[in-house]
């Protein structure tokens, strides 16, 4: 405070009294503490994308299909949920990692990726099992499964899907490829197609038990469903793989289809986002995930997915998170944009509580420090006096010098402004000046 504030604080009756500096100053104080709050929230919390873009796979395949169950779930959040259609995971992993593609979630087929290619990945868990179909005219059935079918017309999937990707890998165990196999790069819909009207002669498909090309197969006649002989095996060599059996007459008891029971292998599809995506789209991903995909299906038990599994890419820490405790409190009951705001708040809040508690509680007591100060320092200068009081006998210059002492530091008393709370403490002040004065000699009348 400078010189002119001091005087003008102290004289009476002229500018700003205490109480009103000290409104002034919790004004500023609160004024500050808000526009600090105010760039923290600015800096801190983020803020939620209006659009998320989702890969899935060709229209009216599995994945496709799925990402539209996903669209409402979103749409209740005010999040609209684009689903791009793709070739399949191979095409659905290159935009995961492309950051100019625009794509920050989409489903991968276990086993087309490790988390050391793409390490700005992470994963949901496993969302369900993808099992793989070879089809067959059944008189050109081969009887030793996957091995069978060497020098045959053969649909693996077209290039940069998650099907042609992982056919390759089993055929190529079987030693066979484009020299000594027609390898056609039909999708499961034309594979299917071709395959009733005996252009093709057979058909590898990924799809799920309820998929319209796979239960059209499977009621045909002319169609049999190869069993896979080495199935045991081929998990252990790909672990990313699943040993399932399709039950004889499961698609049809009255027809007796299938006539025995059918060994398959299936990978399990997970749910990748970009590793920098919002923990709360990732909830909410999660959430509809579970909404979607935890039901009782042909290959899995209620509640069996979504699974907290890493196949191919580490598991998100919100992932963790979510399936250990579910989702935050506040979004379980709150709007999603509303509940991270509150979220994000309480992060803040949290840490400037620390700071501002302290100094709430000790505020006090240094105000009430400061003022005993003030009234102390003068009874400082009052002990000072009496000292010199004892060690003066004499009624002369040095009792004049005492007596003009004692009135400065009485007019300073009687000039000084403190709280009503802390005006005893001057008037106790006053009365011991007068008991000091008293001591002194007075002068003999002239």
């Amino acid at each position: 405070m400078s010189v002119r504030s001091r005087e003008i604080f102290k004289r009476p009756g002229s500018g700003l009294k205490r109480a009103q500096v000290k409104t002034i100053l919790l004004v500023a104080s609160t004024a500050g503490f808000a526009v600090l709050a105010a760039s923290a929230i600015g800096v801190f919390i983020p803020t939620l994308p209006r659009e998320v873009v989702m890969a899935t796979g060709p229209s009216g395949g599995a994945y496709a299909q799925l990402g539209e169950r996903y669209k409402p779930i979103f749409a209740r959040q005010g999040i609209r949920l684009v689903v791009l259609n793709t070739a399949g995971s191979i095409e659905n992993l290159a935009k995961l990692r492309d950051p100019h593609s625009g794509v920050t979630v989409g489903f991968l087929q276990g086993g087309v990726t490790r988390a050391d290619e793409a390490p700005e990945l992470r994963s949901l868990g496993t969302m369900f099992y993808e099992p793989l179909w070879i089809f067959s005219r059944c008189k050109r059935a081969p009887t030793n499964g996957m091995g069978g079918l060497r020098g045959k017309r053969l649909a693996v999937g077209p290039e940069g899907s998650g099907l042609r990707d992982l056919a390759l890998k089993l055929l190529t165990l079987h030693d066979i490829d484009q020299r000594n196999t027609a390898l056609l790069p039909l999708g499961p819909s034309d594979a299917a197609a071709a395959l009733l009207a005996g252009t093709i002669d057979a058909a590898m498909i990924v799809g799920g038990w309820a998929s319209p090309t796979v239960q059209k197969l499977l009621h045909s006649r002319d169609i049999c469903a190869v069993s896979l002989t080495y199935s045991p095996a081929y998990p252990v060599l790909y672990p990313f793989l699943s040993k399932l059996t399709l039950a004889a007459g499961v698609a049809d008891l009255v027809s007796d289809l299938p006539p025995r029971d059918v060994a398959l292998v299936a990978p399990k599809a997970s749910l990748v986002v970009s590793r920098d995506l919002p923990p709360a789209i990732q909830y909410l991903l999660l959430d509809a995930a579970t909404e979607i995909h935890s039901g009782i299906g042909a290959f899995s038990k209620a509640g069996e997915f979504p699974a907290a599994e890493a196949v191919d890419l580490p598991l998100s820490e919100t992932a963790r998170r979510f399936y250990t405790s579910g989702r935050p409190f506040l979004q379980r009951y709150l709007p999603l944009r509303l509940a991270v705001l509150a979220e994000q708040l309480l992060l803040i809040a949290i840490p400037l509580f620390g700071v501002a508690y302290p100094l709430l509680r000790f505020t006090p007591q240094l105000y009430n420090w400061g003022m005993r100060r003030r009234i102390y320092r003068l009874y400082g200068e009052l002990k000072l006096l009496e000292l010199r009081l004892d060690g003066h006998h004499d009624s002369g210059d040095g009792a004049a010098d005492l007596r003009a002492a004692l009135d400065s530091l009485e007019s300073r008393a009687s000039h000084l402004r403190v709280p009503l709370g802390y005006a005893h403490m001057l008037y106790t002040l006053r009365h011991h000046l007068d008991l000091v004065r008293g001591r002194v000699g007075r002068p003999e009348p002239g």
